[in-house]
């Protein structure tokens, strides 16, 4: 076995192991790009090796995925099979466990009309509304992870010859997943010590309000009373403790609904589901979007705004050191669940109820009476640079710094 299938092994042990944390007896549904193949075929080894009853893989091909927009006829786009979303909802039900190899192409969609993708997402999130529930209520265990495809890796790597492209991705997320670690394992479980060591921090002070200052941002964001900061992983309804993404690198937790304002700056570009939109703001009023501006993509940013009113709030908010692994790389990568590790960001949409005491067992409208956001979507951006100050509002009214130029100001260790 040379460097790289070793290194293929280990990222396949960690994701399985340490990821969605597999049971014996449980059931994993795997979502995996074709290009991931070699990969997915390694990480259903470990799954039924871990003990696994039964694995199940779904393939995803984006030229099929492509396909549809350019020759389907026009009603496709408000469909979505209610079989297949009752399928997810039989998985978490069943206690079973999700994995989700995410890489969509940041330019998937180039010369596809915008309103088709949005209304085919928009169809998506209904139909998985009580699925998605599910996800955001810990019900069961569930991992994003990342495998390279050339178009990502020609994106990101497109200083690099063609022919290298593809090993310098995978280089990079064996470094960012300590899958290159002599014990990956053993790192992971350091790594998560240290995370909930930090939102023990936070937890403990119990800021009221952050405020944010940086170029073109100025921000203020209010915490509802019994938020509850997270990170690292957490447990699910049967005891199971999973880590939701891998890589991670950020504590996050629940802001006000209607506790926001003044304007925000992003630092990264988004890749909206294979649409990219590039150097945005977003102006808050009591915690709703009541302007915005886009360099590049506005239409995008719209129609992600336009998704339901609870798209025009914000439902997390999540800390990350700009001196970080991640982050050290220097490097966009045009994929959300890399770049949110590698900043401060924040997500429109939706709320985890679980980043607010007993907010699992609350319905979505005593959700919102509790300040939480509730909406279909979920949609994180990322706002941390070099030049990110961050001061917090302690229960007594006094400020403190907790982020100085991009990095911890507040004690954490």
């Amino acid at each position: 076995m040379d460097l790289f299938d070793q290194r293929l092994d280990k990222y396949a042990e960690l994701v399985v192991r340490i990821g969605v944390n597999v049971q014996p007896g449980q059931v994993l549904f795997v979502e995996s790009p074709l290009e991931a193949a070699e990969f997915t075929r390694k990480v259903v080894r470990k799954a039924y090796e871990a003990g696994a009853r039964y694995v199940q893989v779904q393939w995803d091909d984006e030229e099929v995925t492509k396909a549809r927009f350019k020759y389907a006829p026009d009603e496709s786009f408000d469909y979505y099979p209610a079989w297949t979303a009752s399928m997810m909802e039989q998985l978490a039900e069943g206690g079973g466990a999700l994995l989700n190899i995410k890489v969509p192409d940041p330019e998937l969609y180039q010369g596809i009309d915008p309103q088709k993708v949005t209304r085919a997402t928009k169809a998506a999130a209904l139909a998985r509304k009580k699925f998605q529930g599910y996800v955001r209520n810990k019900k069961f265990c569930w991992c994003l992870v990342k495998a390279p495809t050339r178009a990502w890796a020609n994106k990101v790597f497109a200083d690099l010859p063609e022919e290298e492209r593809v090993s310098a991705m995978w280089e990079t997320i064996f470094t960012m997943t300590r899958a290159d670690r002599d014990d990956p394992i053993a790192a992971w479980q350091e790594h998560i010590q240290t995370l909930i060591q930090v939102k023990g921090v936070l937890n403990e002070k119990k800021f009221r309000r952050f405020h944010y200052k940086a170029p073109g941002t100025d921000l203020i964001v209010e915490l509802p009373e019994g938020h509850i900061w997270h990170g690292g992983g957490t447990t699910d309804d049967q005891g199971i403790y999973f880590v939701a993404n891998m890589p991670t690198e950020e504590v996050y937790s629940m802001p006000k609904r209607t506790g926001v304002n003044g304007t925000v700056a992003s630092t990264k570009p988004l890749n909206l589901n294979g649409r990219l939109v590039k150097g945005f703001s977003l102006t808050f009023q009591e915690g709703r979007v009541v302007d915005f501006t886009a360099a590049a993509g506005a239409e995008y940013l719209r129609d992600l705004l336009d998704t339901d009113e609870g798209a025009r709030y914000l439902g997390e908010i999540a800390l990350v050191p700009h001196d970080s692994p991640i982050s050290n790389l220097n490097r966009v990568f045009y994929n959300t669940g890399i770049d949110e590790n590698a900043s401060c960001h924040f997500a429109l949409g939706s709320a985890y109820p679980f980043t607010i005491e007993n907010g699992t067992s609350l319905t979505q409208e005593e959700l919102l009476k509790r300040g939480a956001n509730v909406s279909l979507t979920h949609v994180d951006f990322m706002v941390g640079s070099a030049e990110l100050d961050i001061d917090g509002e302690l229960p007594d009214g006094t400020w403190e710094p907790v982020f100085r130029r991009g990095n911890w100001a507040l004690d954490v260790k």
